[in-house]
C-alpha cells in the first residue's frame, strides 16, 4: 500500500496523515486491486472556515478514481471523500466482476 501525502499550503500533520493512512487501509484491504493513493490537502483562502480541502486520487487498473470533498475540518472532508470513493470502487468493482 503506497500513500503519497501532498499539503498545499497548509502545515504536515502526521496525525492527519496516520487518520488518513487508517482510513485509506480499509479500502486498500477490501479491494485488493488498488495500488495507490495520492491524497491533496488544501486551505481554500476564500472560505477560511469551511474552506479544508481533500482530494484524494487512487491508482487502479484501467482509468484513475478521484474525488474531493470540502468542509469545515480536514478529517470530516477526509471521512467524505473515502465515502464517495468507496462508492465509485462498487461500481468498479462490478465492471470487474462481469469479465
Amino acid at each position: 500500500m503506497t500513500v503519497n501525502f501532498q499539503y498545499v499550503g497548509v502545515d504536515v500533520s502526521e496525525t492527519l496523515s496516520s487518520f488518513t493512512e487508517e482510513k485509506l487501509k480499509k479500502l486498500f484491504n477490501k479491494y485488493e486491486f488498488i495500488i495507490s493513493a495520492t491524497v491533496y490537502f488544501k486551505q481554500d483562502e476564500n472560505k477560511h472556515d469551511t474552506g479544508k480541502i481533500c482530494n484524494i486520487e487512487l491508482s487502479l487498473p484501467g482509468p484513475r478514481i478521484f474525488a474531493t470533498s470540502t468542509e469545515r475540518n480536514f478529517e470530516v472532508s477526509v471521512r467524505e471523500t473515502i465515502s464517495d470513493l468507496e462508492r465509485q470502487l462498487e461500481k468498479r468493482k462490478e465492471v470487474f466482476k462481469t469479465h
